[in-house]
This record gives structure tokens, sequence and C-alpha cells, in this order.
């Protein structure tokens, strides 16, 4: 069977499975959506977001892009954000990198790779801001730990869009959260960076980048070490 053929297949198994679980099913589906959460995160195939955090269509919202970001110019992004909290209410939103992620070591190599430079532009800007925490760790340890900078960094740029602020101040309740997801083990790690208003997203982003310094001087630390 070709391979766009198996799709069909596959669809097409999933329904019935679907309808024989559930008769109601897809009527159900199909009258409205409650999702609770956004989630943005990385176009790599490998972070299936419904999958990982074991939820079902209609429980979670999703936008996925290369690296996970979230850019004030990205009208795709922000019209997603806006629409999960304007009119879905939802009241977590989740940005998700994960480890071994291609756009991040694309960023770090610097290479000419055509019209996604432009896009990569934005996560060397991070490179450039945070390379005292970068440039003694190994090529494996820094693609990881710009990861995990990356999502502090997209936290607290969503956090300062108006469309959050705005949700802030009118006194809607809606949290901001930073998570790495590990492809080599399947786990969801919490960066610790959560924001429930400009307050704490301001507290919340400062604390996680000088936990993720401590980090970079034990991993150095240990480097050392086992050199000698």
């Amino acid at each position: 069977m070709k391979k766009i053929e198996q799709l069909f297949a596959n669809n097409y198994s999933w329904a019935l499975r679907m309808k024989e679980e559930n008769s109601s099913y897809f009527k159900e589906l199909a009258d409205h959506q409650t999702p609770s959460y956004l989630w943005i995160g990385c176009s790599d195939s490998r972070v299936p977001a419904e999958k990982l955090t074991n939820l079902g269509p209609g429980e979670l919202f999703v936008h996925r892009n290369v690296a996970n970001q979230v850019i004030h110019t990205d009208l795709n992004c922000l019209s997603v954000v806006q629409y999960a909290v304007d009119v879905l209410n939802i009241e977590h939103i989740i940005i998700c990198g994960h480890t071994n992620c291609g756009g991040i070591k694309a960023a770090i190599a610097d290479q000419d790779l055509g019209l996604i430079n432009n896009w990569l532009l934005h996560l060397r800007d991070i490179w450039y801001k945070h390379s005292h925490l970068l440039g003694n760790l190994s090529p494996e340890n820094r693609a990881d730990m710009l990861t995990r900078i990356n999502v502090a960094e997209q936290v607290y740029n969503l956090g300062r869009s108006s469309i959050i602020k705005s949700a802030w101040k009118n006194g809607k309740k809606l949290s901001l959260h930073g998570w790495v997801y590990d492809v080599n083990d399947g786990f969801l790690i919490d960066q610790g960076v959560m924001a429930t208003s400009r307050e704490t997203l301001e507290i919340s982003y400062r604390n996680a980048i000088a936990r993720l310094l401590k980090l970079n001087e034990d991993e150095i630390i240990k480097k050392e070490y086992e050199e000698e």
C-alpha cells in the first residue's frame, strides 16, 4: 500500500474504533471544544503533544513551530494565543521545548540554510545574550542548555505580549508554564518558569536563568574534575 493511502486506512480504522467505544463520540466532539490548555511546542515529529500528555481530541489546543518560539511579529502564533485566551478561555499556556532539537542545533551551527535563517535569528540572539552560560559546555550539553534557556525566554516573550498583559490586567485567571520534553526517555521536565501575573513573570524568569547559571557552573566543575 502506498504511503499516502496508508493514512486513509489508518483514519478509517481509528474512526471506526472511536465509534465502537462511544457511538456519540464525534457528535459530542463536533458540538464544541473546551480545552483547558494551550500547548506551544516544536514542529518536531517526535514531540506529539496529545500523546505525551495522554489527552484526547478537544482537550489540548495546539500551536507548533520550529523551536517553539513566541515572536511578537508572528501573527500566526499570536492569533492562536488570542483565540485561546479570549474565546476558549484557556487557563494554562504551556511552552514546551525538547532535547535534541534540530532548530536549536541549527541556530548554534550558524550555517546558511536559506529562508529559515530569518526564523533562527531569534534563537541566535538568545545564544549571544546568554553566551556566558553556553561557551564552556560540550556541544550536546550546549544545545540542551540553549533549549532550556529558550523556553524561559519564550515564556517571558509571551508574558510581555499585549494579549497576556491585557488578560492579566482584566483579572483573567491565566498561568504560563515552561517545560522541556526529553526525547530520550519520554518525560516532561518542569523548568520552574511559571507566571500568573506581570510581577511573577519577572521573578520567575530571573530565578529560572539563575538556576540555569548554577547548573552550568556545576557542569563545568564536573567536567574539570573528570579531566584531572
